[in-house]
């Protein structure tokens, strides 16, 4: 099973693994990584793996690196 390691970010952060990282079954992909930390729908606007945008069917590999971003506003 591979280890990844995850950084979710402002609002997401209540939701980040002890020492930043976990063990993910074989072929999970983001969406499934999102399912599994419980976070709601629609609370995560952009993903990040290995510092490129991903989209959520994206599958995670051993040592990637993730960072979850909910969406921002401002004015």
């Amino acid at each position: 099973m591979p280890v990844i390691t995850l950084k979710c970010y402002a609002t997401l952060a209540a939701y980040n693994p002890p020492k930043g990282e976990m063990t993910v079954p074989e072929s999970t992909n983001l969406a499934g990584l999102v399912e599994m930390l419980g976070i709601p729908p629609g609370e995560v606007k952009l993903m990040f793996v290995n510092g490129r945008g991903a989209r959520q069917d994206q599958v995670l590999s051993e040592g990637d690196r993730v960072g979850l971003f909910p969406p921002v506003g401002g004015g």
